[in-house]
């Protein structure tokens, strides 16, 4: 057994080695891991990169070269965009999010309601997606609004305690990290603050996507308890889309 003079030093090493333990790596046997490391490695489908959180194979990024899927003419016929906006209820003078902002379709209409006023932070990890994003905002007008912001797989690189709306539109299913960009969403918003994810409705089989490309409201809601997040509703708007709203609760800090 330790002296007690040792005990103190090798306390303070066990609580470094536990903190450095990165997401993944396996525990004792019949210990709980915590939320952060319930990745683990399976088989790799055609669509996916062979690494599951809560069961689910995390799908591949579409690339910069995918941006005339999101520009595609008839995406808002299909998806009935102007409902989703709608449904966000932005205000003047909010300031929101657009995260996996891609070529900035939702960007530049996100920050025609928010106004002169508001801002919107437009994250997107591909900095080619930037470059076409800040066209497509200047083509608009509204640079002066929207603030582009070049995160990373781990860290969305936003404010903490800040905005008012976090929206990710087809993202979340690809996030690799998906724990800790959930964790860093929630500490970004204000107490009251909305998560909003919209995600190809994983329970419907009529809907033309790939499996690795949908969600179910049980999986995103599964995900999503881990963080202090509460559940507000699944909004019934869109043809093909679940869009789930959650919220940091007001007596956050």
């Amino acid at each position: 057994m330790p002296s007690a003079r040792l005990l103190p030093v090798l306390l303070s090493l066990a609580a470094a080695l536990s903190a450095a333990t990165p997401p993944g790596t396996p525990e004792a046997p019949g210990a709980v891991a915590p939320a952060a490391a319930r990745y683990e490695a399976g088989p790799r489908t055609r669509d996916g990169i062979g690494k599951y959180y809560f069961g689910r194979e995390i799908s591949q990024v579409m690339g910069h070269l995918g941006a005339g899927w999101l520009e595609r003419s008839e995406r808002e016929e299909e998806e009935r965009t102007d409902l989703l906006l709608e449904a966000l209820r932005l205000r003047p003078g909010d300031v929101v999010a657009d995260f996996g902002a891609g070529s900035g379709y939702f960007t530049w209409r996100m920050a025609q309601r928010v106004g002169p006023g508001g801002r919107v932070h437009a994250v997107e990890v591909q900095p080619l997606m930037l470059e076409l994003l800040q066209a497509n905002v200047a083509r608009r007008g509204v640079a002066e609004r929207v603030l582009p912001v070049l995160g990373t797989a781990r860290d969305p690189g936003l404010p903490e305690g800040a905005l008012d709306l976090i929206l990710l539109v087809d993202v979340y299913h690809e996030l690799e990290f998906p724990f800790e960009v959930t964790a860093a969403l929630a500490r970004a918003l204000k107490p009251g603050g909305r998560l909003v994810l919209v995600e190809y409705r994983g329970e419907d089989p009529e809907v033309p996507i790939k499996p690795l490309h949908k969600m179910t409201v049980a999986q995103v809601r599964r995900e999503m308890a881990v963080h202090p997040l509460e559940f507000v509703e699944n909004l019934g708007v869109l043809p093909r889309q679940h869009l789930l709203v959650f919220r940091r609760p007001a007596s956050a800090r």
